[in-house]
């Protein structure tokens, strides 16, 4: 089986290391010759462009940084729309729903199938092949799709035969992840001033009704001051304004969630956009006057 995958950064990375394979012949692009060296050595064919690949494999899988990048991967000059082999295109970046639609529009005048297949569980669940993947297209295409998604992910949604689909539901996944962390760190933040233990915070929210995957996945990150979840800050402010331009499309007001997107949006402005999402916690100590770290135990 020849597949293709597109993008070999945090994310794509480590999901195409789970197709690396003995009935697979991976074929991968990254513009760094150095991310895609590793996989060479394991027996993939590293190719020059997004066509190239498409060119051997017919399934091609995308997992890119934004919708600029994910378009011209698509249907750029070098794009896998010129290629010979394809026959689905699955892309797995979060774009929004906008972009996706133009992808799929411009492939299908090519016969090449859309798979609108974002994926949710950060660098951690794609190492530990637990991602949560969410799919849209047609329904051919997610059925021959199917036994290559299970190799890199725990659980499959199907949405529905539309591409955007699955791209709204992962806005409305990270709408609330970016939301809760904000509101993780400042509540922390408060407890950490009035003398609180913050290891004993976060064992007892987790333990309660405040848990979230902030406070049980992100929290003990902040705890260690390793600061390594994974994603950056820009990702997250992406992701944010992406969600927002879908809520203003559907008219759906976004009071509360407008207000975290503010601090995602400032965090970036001030330079912090390639640092760790969990480097926001620094923020909200800097404003508090405290730090949220575990403590030595006497």
């Amino acid at each position: 089986m020849r597949i293709g995958f597109l993008g070999l950064g945090q994310m794509g990375a480590p999901m195409a290391e789970r197709l690396l394979a003995t009935d697979i012949e991976l074929h991968v692009f990254d513009p760094r010759p150095e991310a895609m060296a590793p996989f060479v050595a394991r027996g993939a064919t590293a190719h020059a462009s997004p066509r190239a690949v498409a060119d051997q494999a017919p399934i091609v899988l995308a997992c890119l940084p934004s919708g600029a990048a994910s378009e011209d991967a698509a249907l750029g000059p070098d794009g896998v729309v010129h290629g010979h082999a394809i026959r689905i295109h699955a892309e797995m970046s979060t774009i929004g729903r906008r972009a996706i639609e133009a992808i799929a529009q411009g492939l299908a005048a090519h016969d090449i199938a859309l798979v609108d297949a974002p994926i949710t569980g950060g660098p951690p669940g794609a190492r530990a092949g637990t991602l949560a993947i969410m799919a849209a297209g047609p329904a051919a295409a997610v059925a021959a799709l199917r036994p290559t998604l299970d190799r890199i992910g725990r659980s499959v949604f199907v949405l529905g035969e539309i591409a955007g689909q699955a791209q709204v539901m992962k806005l409305v996944n990270n709408l609330l992840v970016a939301a809760n962390i904000v509101t993780a760190f400042e509540a922390f933040a408060l407890g950490a001033k009035a003398g609180l233990d913050p290891d004993t915070m976060v064992e007892l929210v987790n333990a309660g009704t405040g848990r979230s995957f902030a406070s049980s996945e992100i929290m003990p990150v902040v705890l260690s001051g390793r600061f390594g979840f994974g994603a950056t800050i820009a990702i997250m402010d992406k992701d944010v304004a992406l969600g927002l331009e879908e809520a203003r499309a559907q008219d759906v007001p976004m009071w509360a969630i407008e207000q975290a997107a503010r601090v995602w949006r400032f965090a970036t402005s001030q330079g912090a956009g390639a640092q760790d999402l969990s480097e926001l916690a620094r923020l909200m100590e800097g404003w508090a006057g405290t730090e949220i770290r575990s403590r030595p135990k006497h």
